[in-house]
């Protein structure tokens, strides 16, 4: 009798048409690819930093070679995810609320924090290079010229090269979620409108950054980051809802919490006393 209901298009065995089993744990199929996604990505920061304090324990002496300028840079950088994070919680409550005007508005709060966090860790990187602190092999690949610098900065550079392949491998991949969690935020907030931003924003970086900067190959990360979300708009458009912004929520709290481990470790625990 049951195969006859079935057959004929009838009400599943639960009684009432429509209805489905719920899903593991309570959890809907996104959320649970992000917790996926994001137990694997934390296997390779869990390594970087397993490879930093390696490195920091066996390396006799390791390198202090942060001062109260870089510091204070670093401290300015964890306010502004701390209050990104701040934000997308009340962008995850609006959304609940079903207030659009709010979500979004929240959303934009976190991304202007995101890409504050973004540009002073540029700026972090570009004084350290410019003092002294670089990959040689990196800076060849990228066509930049080696800084001209004989400072205590360069001495590390060349004797302690496990320091600055740790640190920059480290904090570059930080750097890099950050800027793709900005993205994603956009396109949750401002679906196809965010895309004449993003065109703007890499084609403005990509003429004002100097061909010797280190950031002027990588800014094309941006390009691609365009082109991507110009595909997933227009193949698959869709009005975001709160599940999306609790989703795209866990990506960003995962970057923020990441960086509660950078901080402390590569910045405060290298600090020159």
């Amino acid at each position: 009798m049951a195969d006859a209901v079935l057959e004929h298009g009838a009400a599943p065995a639960h009684g009432h048409a429509g209805e489905f089993e719920q899903p593991l744990f309570g959890a809907y199929s996104k959320k649970v690819g992000m917790w996926l996604f994001l137990a694997s990505d934390s296997l390779t920061f869990g390594a970087l930093l397993f490879a930093f304090s390696y490195n920091r324990i066996y390396t006799i002496p390791w390198p202090t070679p942060f001062h109260a300028a870089s510091i204070a840079n670093a401290t300015i950088m964890t306010a502004c995810l701390l209050s990104s994070s701040l934000t997308m919680v009340l962008a995850v409550f609006a959304a609940q609320r079903h207030d659009r005007a709010w979500t979004r508005n929240w959303l934009l709060a976190t991304m202007v924090f995101g890409t504050a966090f973004i540009v002073l860790h540029g700026m972090e990187w570009s004084r350290l290079i410019g003092e002294g602190l670089y990959l040689p092999g990196f800076l060849t690949i990228l066509g930049v010229t080696p800084p001209a610098s004989n400072g205590e900065l360069t001495e590390i550079s060349k004797n302690i090269p496990q320091f600055t392949q740790a640190f920059f491998g480290l904090t570059a991949m930080h750097m890099l979620h950050v800027t793709i969690g900005v993205i994603y935020l956009g396109v949750v907030a401002l679906r196809k409108w965010f895309l004449p931003i993003l065109a703007v924003i890499w084609i403005a970086a990509a003429f004002l950054i100097p061909s010797g900067n280190v950031f002027h190959y990588p800014i094309h990360v941006l390009g691609i980051a365009l082109l991507v979300a110009a595909i997933i708009l227009f193949l698959k458009p869709k009005d975001y809802d709160a599940y999306d912004v609790e989703v795209s929520g866990l990506y960003w709290h995962f970057v923020d919490l990441v960086w509660m481990f950078i901080f402390p470790l590569v910045y405060l625990m290298s600090t020159k006393v």
